[in-house]
């Protein structure tokens, strides 16, 4: 005998299992850390000295509808983020906190080369991270929570050390590094190829920042040229669907070739890729069934989380726990790790949780 539906609120939708793979780990600090690191290192140009004020002023800075002013606020997250101990605090805080929230498999990105400014080689930066992954998650096991945390290692387009840190990852792929991502001001900023060919040659999987501010040549160089596992974002693949649904050449490839989109609602609102949370093309993607999947691309600029980006969705859209669960296994399937950990993910921990939600 079924059970009724649990009600959908914010704290039941906290409850559940969610996944995430478009998370910035210099985008997901706590203010109160930011402060407390900023004051070990002498950095004196916080805009504001309390963590609340501090906050403030980062959702505030995010929302000014440019990318580009919204990338400028990296520079004070960054900043603290130049010692091995600061790195590793960093890291296991967001595993700490993800874990709290529901999430029971992330994958986090950061750009090793930007921690580099205080001497730190790229190696102890990836290391630093990865150890603060480790922590993380036995610390959120301590609590009762079951997180499995992937790292990303993201070059930057404006630089030009893709082929590099595109190395570096391979190099760490057993320990814990499990794809590598492209960054950045997308427009004059075209990706660089012999990363990928090189990433394509070891085997190795990578997904490409494209389609959030530069539009459909973004995605169509990243999916024709580079060869993306998914696309981070992908929000302008819109551009290619006409008013009555029906698909362009584009649009029908990505959807046929089950491309994952990483799409995170309030990031894509604050940059101006989407207009609002009503109007976001994953309520239309959702019912053309592309491989859609949530996320919350920068927690801090955002002042969001998965929670929230769920709860969301489902006031504007009307989703119920189905849908829930369908970007959550869109999510887990589309991960790079192996296939019998994702499907183990999926039937331990995911599908059981949902089907005592929905009643079922």
């Amino acid at each position: 005998m079924s059970t009724p539906p649990v009600p959908l609120t914010f704290d039941t939708i906290r409850s559940a299992p969610k996944v995430l793979l478009h998370d910035h780990l210099d985008g997901g600090l706590r203010p109160s850390t930011i402060v407390d690191i900023a004051r070990e290192i002498g950095y004196d140009a916080l805009p504001a000295d309390n963590a609340d004020d501090l906050a403030e002023w980062f959702r505030e800075a995010s929302s000014s509808g440019s990318l580009v002013r919204y990338l400028e606020t990296f520079s004070h997250t960054v900043a603290v983020m130049q010692t091995e101990a600061g790195l590793t605090r960093v890291a296991r805080e967001a595993v700490e906190d993800l874990a709290a929230d529901g999430v029971v498999y992330a994958e986090i990105r950061w750009a090793p080369e930007q921690h580099t400014e205080q001497g730190l080689t790229l190696e102890q930066v990836v290391e630093a991270v990865l150890a603060g992954f480790r922590e993380g998650e036995a610390a959120a096991a301590e609590r009762g929570h079951t997180i499995r945390v992937g790292a990303l290692a993201t070059a930057m387009r404006h630089a030009a050390r893709s082929r590099e840190i595109a190395e570096l990852a391979v190099r760490y792929r057993d320990d814990g590094v499990v794809g590598f991502d492209i960054a950045g001001a997308e427009a004059g900023y075209p990706p660089h190829l012999d990363a990928f060919e090189y990433l394509r040659r070891e085997n190795f999987h990578f997904t490409i920042h494209a389609g959030e501010a530069f539009g459909l040549p973004s995605i169509w160089e990243a999916l024709q040229w580079c060869g993306t596992d998914r696309l981070g974002h992908g929000v302008r693949i819109i551009d290619d669907i006409a008013s009555d649904g029906t698909l362009g050449r584009l649009a029908q490839y990505v959807r046929d070739k089950r491309i994952p989109l990483e799409m995170a609602p309030s990031s894509n609102v604050q940059t101006g890729a989407a207009k609002s949370i009503g109007e976001h093309p994953i309520g239309l993607l959702r019912q053309l069934h592309f491989r859609v999947t949530v996320n919350t691309d920068n927690r801090l600029m955002s002042g969001t989380s998965m929670t929230r980006e769920m709860t969301l969705l489902a006031e504007e859209f009307e989703y119920g726990w189905r849908d829930l669960q369908w970007f959550t296994i869109n999510a887990m399937k589309s991960a790079f790790i192996g296939f019998d950990e994702r499907l183990a993910i999926i039937n331990t921990q995911i599908k059981p949780v949902y089907a005592a939600l929905m009643g079922d």
